[in-house]
């Protein structure tokens, strides 16, 4: 129950701060959605439950399913190399949706 929880709270706060305009907040809320989504695929495998995948410790029907964790894994790459990404593009940015673009032309410099 409590995992369930925490999977709820990370992906709502991944949510809120994506709908955001700034984008280091969309940075943030990208990375908190992807831990969500991690354990939701970890929980899948059902790991506490069952023994290490080792035939020769455990029996087949006992051991704890490997392709979850290497789904994660995966999934923790992925989302690491598309934080750079989106990192990168921040600080390329000249500007930002949350500051007001000046008008050209709407100052006179008749002095």
């Amino acid at each position: 129950m409590i995992l369930a929880i925490t999977v709820g709270v990370l992906v709502a706060v991944g949510v809120y701060l994506i709908l955001q305009r700034d984008m280091m907040r969309i940075v943030l809320g990208f990375g908190f959605i992807s831990h969500g989504l991690n354990l939701t695929i970890l929980t899948t495998g059902v790991v506490d439950l069952r023994g290490d995948p080792l035939l020769s410790y455990t029996e087949v029907a006992a051991a704890a399913d490997p392709v979850p964790q290497a789904f994660v894994l995966t999934a923790i790459v992925i989302s690491m190399a598309v934080t750079v990404f989106m990192l990168a593009l921040a600080i390329i940015g000249k500007s930002d949706d949350t500051k007001a673009t000046p008008q050209s032309g709407t100052e006179s410099d008749e002095d």
